[in-house]
């Protein structure tokens, strides 16, 4: 099973030619948890999220994964979802 990716704070750093020890260093984040958010090994917090954001000049959108394509596949639509 492939491991489903969450985040593209790696590609955003290669296009920005940014490197995950200059992410950590201005973040001041450790470099094992940078590589792990780089990976998708592990997730930042929302508040991190915002910080790796205003860093690298780009919107917290720039570095999710877009989810649009999960939603065209649900077997149920939208208005039957319940929020609690």
């Amino acid at each position: 099973m492939e491991k489903r990716k969450y985040n593209r704070i790696k590609a955003v750093l290669a296009e920005l030619g940014v490197t995950n020890a200059e992410l950590s260093k201005n973040i001041n984040r450790n470099k094992v948890s940078v590589s792990r958010w780089c990976t998708n090994d592990a997730q930042p917090s929302l508040e991190i999220l915002y910080e790796i954001a205003e860093f690298l000049g780009v919107s917290v959108k720039d570095l999710l994964i877009d989810n649009k394509k999960d939603w065209k596949n649900m077997t149920r639509p939208i208005s039957s979802i319940y929020y609690l």
